[in-house]
């Protein structure tokens, strides 16, 4: 079901409407402060109730990983010759494939490596050209790059946002 915006855009507004607005504006932002501080503490004090406990079963968890880690470590042409994972009543532990990645050989480093795919597969190496914009922004006042922007067909621009800053009751 389609929901239509039912309010119209205003199109003449007086000083005291003006006004009357921003002091609904202001109420609601001081409101909307009042009740995000209220669940701040209550969180807080949730956390700080459980934090002793969760402490201990973080560490209870690091530990029992370490022993089922160690006992599949030891064991693992017999628990995983056929399979990469095992389960138990209380859930299942194996070994995943992590995500593909390039590691270079002992004795190399990626510079050599660059330089061997220059030579032998030319189609695996990178050349990116891209504009340097955050350079062109920083430089848009000099001379030599401010008459060129147009020319090459870029102009600087910013825009006008409209804001409310509330006065905040201590």
């Amino acid at each position: 079901m389609k929901t239509r915006n039912a309010t119209k855009p205003v199109t003449e507004i007086t000083a005291a409407g003006f006004e009357e607005a921003m002091q609904r504006y202001a109420a609601a932002e001081q409101r909307e402060a009042e009740i995000n501080k209220a669940i701040e503490l209550e969180v807080n004090e949730l956390l700080e109730r459980y934090n002793d406990e969760l402490m201990c079963l973080s560490q209870t968890k690091t530990i029992a990983f370490s022993l089922v880690q160690a006992y599949c470590l030891a064991n693992k042409e017999v628990l995983f010759d056929k399979r990469r994972s095992i389960g138990t009543l209380h859930g299942v532990a194996g070994f995943r494939l992590g995500t593909p990645r390039l590691k270079t050989v002992k004795g190399t480093n990626w510079e050599k490596v660059l330089n061997g795919l220059r030579i032998k597969l030319p189609a695996y190496v990178r050349v990116s050209e891209e504009p340097a914009k955050d350079l062109l922004l920083a430089d848009r006042h000099k001379e030599n790059v401010a008459s060129l922007l147009h020319e090459i067909g870029v102009q600087v621009v910013q825009d006008e946002l409209f804001y409310i800053e509330s006065k905040r009751a201590a």
